[in-house]
C-alpha cells in the first residue's frame, strides 16, 4: 500500500535536498518567526518548492506545512511538510537537521520519511512494512531498563518551557545512563536504527511529529504522548515520547508522571 505515494516522498526529498544544500554552510538571512523560532530562505524555499510537486501531481491532497500552513487540511490524504526540522543547527553548520515528509490518510500518518541530504541518509516507514535506512532493513534497539537507555532531545529552553514539563523531563534525565541533546528528528533515526533508547520532548506539532511514528513503528518502537495515549488522539499537548523497546514505556511513563 502507498507504494505510488512512497515513490512521490523519495522525489520530492530527492528535489528539496539538492536546493537545501545550496544553503548550507554557507552564508545566509535568519530572520524570527512569531514564537522567536529562526527560519532562513532554505526552509521557506524548500517547502515552497515540495508544495508546488504536490499540487502537480496529486492536486486532490491536503497539505500541512511549517512555513505555509495548512491547504485542505480535511482532505482524505494530506502531506505534512517540515522543509528543517532543525533549523538552530542547519544555521550553526551541524547536519543533525532533516526534511520531514509524512502522508496521513483520514487523519492518520500511515508513510514517513526523514531526509539528511548532507549525511546522505534516508529513513522511510510505511505502516504495514519494515523501516529502511537507506534501503536497508533497520530495528530499535532492546533495552527494557531505564537505567540501562541512551535517551535523545532537543531539550532547549523553548522546548521545555513549562515549568512542569521541565520538572518531568529532568527526573527521567537522571534516571537514564546518558543523554545526548540538540538531536531534532535525527535522534528518532538514529532510535529507529538501533542507537539510543528513548527520545523525549514537548512542544512538538504536527509537522515535528507526523513523519516519525511509522518510522519508529515500522522499526519495532512505539510513540506515545507523555500518558501513554496514541498520538492520533492528540491529547499531549505536543509532549511527545518515543521508546525503541516497547516493554520499556511503562517504566519510563512511570518516571514522567512521578
Amino acid at each position: 500500500m502507498f507504494d505510488a505515494q512512497t515513490a512521490f516522498a523519495h522525489q520530492i526529498a530527492d528535489a528539496s535536498g539538492e536546493l537545501i544544500l545550496k544553503y548550507f554552510r554557507r552564508p545566509t538571512d535568519v530572520s524570527d518567526k512569531a514564537d522567536a523560532s529562526p527560519v532562513t530562505e532554505a526552509d521557506k524555499s524548500s517547502e515552497r518548492l515540495m508544495r508546488n510537486m504536490i499540487e502537480r501531481y496529486f492536486p486532490n491532497d491536503g497539505i500541512i506545512g511549517e512555513e505555509y500552513g495548512k491547504e485542505n487540511e480535511n482532505a482524505e490524504f494530506v502531506w505534512v511538510l517540515d522543509p528543517i526540522d532543525g533549523t538552530k543547527s542547519f544555521i550553526a553548520g551541524v547536519p543533525l537537521f532533516g526534511t520531514l515528509i509524512a502522508l496521513l490518510h483520514n487523519g492518520v500518518p500511515v508513510m514517513g520519511l526523514i531526509n539528511q541530504p548532507y549525511t546522505k541518509e534516508r529513513w522511510v516507514g510505511v505502516v504495514g512494512k519494515r523501516t529502511t535506512l537507506n534501503g536497508a532493513v533497520v530495528h530499535t534497539r532492546r533495552c527494557a531498563d531505564v537505567r540501562q537507555a541512551v535517551l535523545f532531545s532537543t531539550a532547549d529552553k523553548q522546548m521545555f518551557a513549562d515549568a512542569d514539563d521541565k520538572r518531568r523531563f529532568a527526573v527521567l534525565y537522571d534516571r537514564v545512563k546518558t543523554a545526548r541533546f540538540s538531536t531534532d528528528c535525527y535522534g528518532y533515526g538514529l532510535l529507529s536504527a538501533g542507537c539510543g533508547g528513548i527520545v523525549c520532548e514537548a512542544d512538538m506539532k504536527l509537522y515535528d511529529y507526523a513523519a516519525l511514528v511509522p518510522i519508529i513503528a515500522g522499526a519495532g518502537g512505539v510513540m506515545t504522548d507523555w500518558d501513554g495515549n496514541d498520538l492520533s488522539e492528540n491529547k499531549g499537548g505536543g509532549r511527545i515520547l518515543a521508546v525503541g523497546d516497547p516493554q520499556l514505556l511503562p517504566d519510563v511513563l512511570e518516571v514522567l508522571n512521578q
